[in-house]
């Protein structure tokens, strides 16, 4: 009987979740959700020394705005609790026992002087990348050197140990991943990692493939960092009879740095100006905030879906999805096996397009916290009028006011650079004239407005085009913005002439 879908993610919380870990979490809860399966979130808090606090939080909230959920974890409870793997430490040693009494695993009790001593040896050697072995063990304080009645009293005298993993000397494993096909590594590159810590704490090596054998995962989807573990982990569920429900594996590539140089970091944000986390992260040590795309005004969908392409694309040159799309669509085979640029121009416009999908009304409630800043009273119709004529500009909600505020309060000074060469006496004659027939339209089309513009332009003996930025300038004082026309009749006839008499004074 097929086994119903389950995927977890399970991160670390030794600090704030890179938008790597998002992905990684995004691509799981697809999974799931296209195969109807679960999906857990489990903290794999197993090194002690690296748990920062308020990290768990932050990772939990942090996937809350970005509208990732789900159906078992730390933060919801479910049928296999706990999912914090400090608190699950008693499940842990059983396993590593066993390991040891099938022969695949033993008791190592070298002092951390001894282990410095084998390093330094072999580097003296000529081994640049000492390892604990097959070859090294033999020569080192181990069940597997010593005799077992000695083994036995150091056990019941309380010596510190760690149980490692008896990896094989002539023996290749073979990973098949779902994204890279099968891979192939040797066990003469691989060392006997250690399963189980003289604190009493498993490694993670240990720990997640028990928790996932427990959780009755499926499919392992993770970072690309883990694939080099992938073969001791094949041979975990090996050595413990799981192989037959050993999970299938997936390794998803890097997000890279914009030019394509190395793995995408926080020190890379810093320095281009882009966040690498999803909210504002606190070190609760140093007191530095980290910059998050909560809080430089993304919205959370917009950001899934720049990340959900960094590394998987749907086979067609759709780039907007809602999240049933992504649902539907998602697969793991069309994920890429290089890694990802990150490009945050893109991130930028993903941005604008869902800003451009917001309501007048939704995106009004902003605009109002900045009228109110600058007490300037103006009807949900008029400002509704605004957010129509600008939201086309912006890439932000918070760049609402900036784009428009022109257009609540007349700027008293005007683009120098444009009026430098182009305001003249001709032009001042034009503005007059401009100003009378609009002082008589309290209302005005823009039909309206193109019909006057053309008449007073034919008049004067300018073309419409000679005039248009020069114009815009007299009225808003730059020379951008959003279709002249348009403001025009927003704004009507008579604030416009107030407008272009203002201009006139100041300039002539």
């Amino acid at each position: 009987m097929e086994r119903k879908v389950r995927v977890r993610f399970a991160p670390s919380p030794t600090g704030p979740l890179h938008m790597g870990g998002v992905r990684t979490a995004l691509y799981n809860y697809l999974f799931a959700k296209k195969h109807h399966g679960d999906f857990i979130l489990r903290i794999e808090d197993t090194d002690q020394g690296r748990f920062v606090p308020g990290a768990e939080d932050y990772i939990v909230k942090s996937l809350e705005w970005c509208g990732i959920t789900f159906d078992e974890g730390v933060h919801l409870g479910g049928p296999h609790s706990p999912y914090r793997q400090s608190e699950r430490k008693d499940i842990y040693k059983k396993y590593a026992i066993q390991l040891i009494e099938s022969g695949h695993a033993y008791y190592a009790f070298d002092t951390s002087e001894e282990l410095d001593q084998m390093r330094e040896t072999l580097k003296a050697m000529g081994n640049a990348s000492p390892q604990y072995n097959y070859i090294t063990r033999e020569n080192m304080k181990n069940s597997l050197t010593l005799p077992q009645d000695e083994v036995s009293k150091l056990l019941e005298s309380g010596v510190q140990y760690v149980i490692r993993i008896k990896i094989p000397r002539k023996e290749e494993v073979r990973v098949e991943d779902l994204i890279r096909g099968t891979v192939l590594v040797h066990t003469a590159q691989m060392d006997d990692k250690v399963l189980f810590k003289s604190d009493g704490m498993p490694t993670y090596h240990l720990a997640n493939i028990v928790d996932d054998y427990l959780m009755e995962i499926t499919h392992v989807i993770r970072g690309e960092e883990w694939l080099p573990s992938a073969p001791l982990h094949v041979l975990l569920y090996r050595y413990l009879g799981w192989e037959d429900v050993m999970p299938k594996f997936a390794h998803l590539p890097l997000l890279l740095k914009p030019d394509g140089n190395g793995k995408l970091s926080k020190r890379d944000g810093d320095r281009l100006g882009f966040p690498v986390f999803p909210m504002n992260w606190i070190d609760p040590f140093t007191g530095e905030t980290s910059s998050g795309y909560k809080e430089a005004d993304y919205y959370p969908e917009a950001f899934i879906n720049m990340l959900v392409l960094l590394g998987w694309n749907p086979g067609t040159t759709q780039e907007i999805f809602s999240e049933d799309e992504l649902i539907e669509q998602f697969n793991i085979e069309r994920i890429s096996k290089s890694g990802a640029k990150f490009d945050s121009a893109k991130t930028r416009w993903f941005n604008q397009q869902y800003l451009r999908k917001q309501s007048n009304e939704s995106l009004a409630e902003v605009l109002k916290v900045d009228l109110v800043k600058n007490s300037i009273k103006a009807s949900d119709d008029f400002i509704f009028k605004v957010i129509q004529l600008v939201k086309e500009k912006a890439h932000f909600s918070k760049e609402l006011w900036s784009l428009s505020d022109f257009i609540f309060v007349a700027r008293e000074e005007f683009d120098s650079a444009i009026t430098s060469k182009r305001w003249n006496a001709e032009i001042a004659e034009f503005m007059s004239s401009l100003a009378k027939e609009f002082a008589t339209k309290e209302k005005l089309s823009i039909s309206e407005v193109d019909e006057v513009l053309k008449n007073i332009a034919e008049k004067h003996q300018f073309s419409v085009g000679q005039i248009m930025q020069i114009l815009r300038v007299s009225l808003t004082g730059i020379g951008t913005g959003p279709a002249l026309n348009e403001l025009i009749a927003l704004l009507g006839g008579k604030e416009i002439a107030q407008r272009l008499i203002y201009s006139i004074k100041t300039l002539s």
